[in-house]
């Protein structure tokens, strides 16, 4: 099989996610951006976590051209991303009980503010006990995970649950478990995965809710330009600072 037809078969599979998520998921997504836009328009904070590869979905709400400037990044230390060392501890943190609600309790985080949790699986301890731990101290949660890992795999809380389960809205990506698009004869194991490009486009369409339903009530939503841009740092600095108090991921 040419590289060029496989390179093909993914785009198509992507778009059919994507395509997939616009028609099934339309009510949470304006669920979503509907919360968002009334935390920002009640004084509320925003925050975003994911864990490995998960977590690109949440840095892409965060400090970006075109994007809310009150979304925050939620950090667990070594979960982040995949830059920690070994790579695979990342993966043995997600499973720590404990770890979740520490960090949430060492965060600005409070009664009132969003916390958008991102779990491919939403199976393990770290996004589930995030999830509870949130809820408990108030805040709203809005969960962005495959639902059909709570049918075709088990849970790595000890309550027995997911993601999903503590959630106030659920996001479902829809990607099929183990997140590969691909599959050749000659080629052992399943390939391309397109969790991170949906994902990703399920949190832009909410962002671009949000900010619709704020321009709808009057309210400029605190969106940034990119730094690139003639008059984008002018105008980042007024946005920032205006909303400082709310803005986390700066000194």
């Amino acid at each position: 099989m040419s590289e060029s037809k496989l390179a093909g078969q993914f785009f198509d599979a992507a778009i059919g996610r994507l395509q997939q998520v616009r028609d099934a998921d339309a009510g949470e997504i304006e669920a979503a951006g509907t919360l968002i836009a009334d935390t920002v328009a009640a004084g509320g904070r925003l925050f975003a976590f994911g864990a490995g590869h998960s977590s690109l979905a949440a840095q892409d709400v965060v400090y970006r051209a075109g994007g809310l400037a009150l979304m925050n990044l939620l950090v667990v230390p070594g979960v982040v991303g995949v830059d920690v060392m070994p790579a695979t501890l990342g993966s043995a943190l997600e499973r720590v009980d404990g770890l979740a609600t520490v960090v949430l309790e060492s965060s600005p985080a409070r009664s009132g503010d969003v916390l958008v949790i991102i779990s491919l699986s939403g199976r393990n301890a770290l996004p589930v006990e995030m999830a509870m731990s949130a809820r408990t101290l108030g805040l709203k949660v809005i969960g962005v995970t495959s639902v059909a890992y709570t049918t075709e795999t088990k849970s790595r809380h000890a309550s027995g649950t997911y993601l999903k389960d503590h959630c106030d809205i659920v996001l479902d990506s829809r990607i099929p478990v183990g997140d590969a698009e691909l599959t050749v004869d000659t080629i052992e194991a399943p390939f391309a995965p397109a969790s991170t490009v949906v994902t990703s486009a399920l949190l832009q369409a909410v962002m671009a809710t949000a900010a619709g339903a704020l321009a709808d009530r009057g309210i400029e939503p605190p969106l940034l330009r990119s730094g690139n841009v003639d008059g984008g740092p002018e105008w980042n600095t007024r946005v920032m600072t205006e909303y400082g108090d709310r803005i986390f991921y700066r000194h």
